[in-house]
């Protein structure tokens, strides 16, 4: 057997459990097992460690939904990590702990158990799921890790000052920060900027800097996205998702909008990272008090011509006289000779809009102008509704114009119509 998935839906009674360890073979009961699913549940939670093997690949442990707020949970806790400190980890590809689902679980309890079984890794790990904390030697030992590729963790960055022993980073695809974690880690990227080379001509961040496609952070605690959280992550120039979780007025936010970004530290955001796909920069709120214009958006479809998903803030306290500007003035007639990105749709959030018919012409005209794919604006107003609905209709419009002037030849080979 190659793969074997423990949950709440098939449990072994103590009776058969007994049987199984008096009958077990010296290497277990599944010998050549290579992927485990470990959903821990009280009727599981002590026999798990009967089903480790030496060629085990691929671990997914999580805490099952039926543990929540449950004072029982910490009295397996040791059960629990006693099976962790058993697994044969030298070998793995991929490692993760989902702890999701469990609010109230002690993630630091997590740190002594998990980070022997990271210390025990090997150069074949290239997944690595964690969103507990570990210790200073562990995380410095998994960041060294040559062939990582997939990193999600929960925990600051380790303390790293002389060069004494070299920290270069593996070739990461995607690098994912959780809650409270992400100025540690953009901060340590930033002081690492201009290190002394390495024997071998490379820098800390020279690998990952030209590998890294996804970079993620989950739910700001105070989230403020400004020039100085930003300027670290254009480093990272082959970027193809930006994802920074940011929601204004949770708490702990102060309940003002957390987007601090103006339209030049956009643009050369945008300017820096001309692979993106998706860009989002939390979720747009209702305060309208963010320096950023729409001018900022044809900055982005410019730079970023890949671009397929954005959700970002901008002011909308005078938007119409916003879009004469981008209409209007020179500085941006280059910019609007430019082929744009394909964008279909975007999320404005919260953001507030209130117009006559004029004003919501004008958003129209400009929206489409500067994303001229766009089928609609997500938002909670309803204008931003009335607005969705003549984008859509006026790119059906250009788009059945369009068909009518093709020639005739190509419009009987389109839809199938013979003589």
């Amino acid at each position: 057997m190659r793969e074997v998935r423990l949950n709440w839906l098939s449990p072994i009674g103590d009776d058969t459990i007994l049987k199984f360890r008096l009958s077990s073979p010296a290497g277990g009961w599944f010998p050549v097992l290579q992927e485990l699913h470990w959903f821990i549940t009280n009727s599981n939670v002590h026999y798990a460690h009967l089903c480790l093997s030496p060629h085990l690949k691929r671990v997914s442990i999580y805490l099952s939904w039926s543990w929540a707020n449950s004072n029982a949970l910490h009295d397996l806790l040791p059960a629990v990590a006693s099976t962790i400190s058993a697994l044969p980890t030298s070998a793995l590809q991929s490692m993760s702990l989902d702890l999701e689902n469990n609010r109230d679980v002690p993630r630091a309890y997590f740190e002594d158990t998990f980070s022997p079984a990271v210390l025990r890794c090997g150069p074949s790990l290239t997944k690595f799921i964690f969103p507990a904390p570990l210790s200073d030697l562990a995380m410095n030992h998994l960041i060294r890790l040559p062939h990582l590729r997939i990193l999600r963790i929960g925990c600051p960055p380790p303390t790293y000052s002389a060069p004494s022993l070299p920290l270069v980073f593996p070739s990461l695809t995607e690098f994912t920060l959780g809650k409270g974690v992400a100025s540690g880690w953009l901060s340590l990227f930033k002081r690492l900027e201009h290190p002394i080379s390495t024997t071998q001509g490379l820098t800390s961040l020279s690998k990952v800097k030209e590998s890294l496609e996804s970079l993620r952070v989950e739910d700001l605690p105070t989230p403020i996205i400004d020039s100085s959280f930003t300027s670290p992550i254009r480093m990272f120039h082959n970027l193809v998702t930006l994802h920074l979780g940011a929601h204004c007025h949770d708490k702990g936010s102060e309940g003002k909008c957390a987007f601090k970004l103006n339209n030049v530290d956009v643009t050369n955001l945008a300017m820096a990272l001309p692979r993106l796909k998706s860009l989002f920069f939390g979720y747009p709120c209702r305060d309208n008090t963010c320096p950023t214009t729409v001018a900022c958006l044809l900055h982005i479809s410019v730079y970023c011509v890949e671009l397929k998903a954005l959700s970002i803030h901008f002011s909308t306290g005078d938007v119409v006289g916003d879009f004469k500007s981008i209409s209007e003035d020179p500085q941006f007639r280059e910019l609007r000779s430019l082929p744009r990105c394909t964008l279909a749709g975007f999320g404005v959030g919260e953001i507030p809009l209130d117009l006559d018919e004029f004003g919501v012409e004008t958003v129209v005209k400009g929206m489409v102008d500067i994303f001229p794919s766009l089928q609609s604006c997500q938002g909670y107003g309803g204008t931003w509704v009335e607005v969705s609905r003549r984008i859509k209709e006026r790119t059906r419009n250009v788009v059945g114009e369009c068909y009518l002037s093709l020639p005739f030849h190509l419009i009987h080979s389109w839809t199938g119509v013979h003589n």
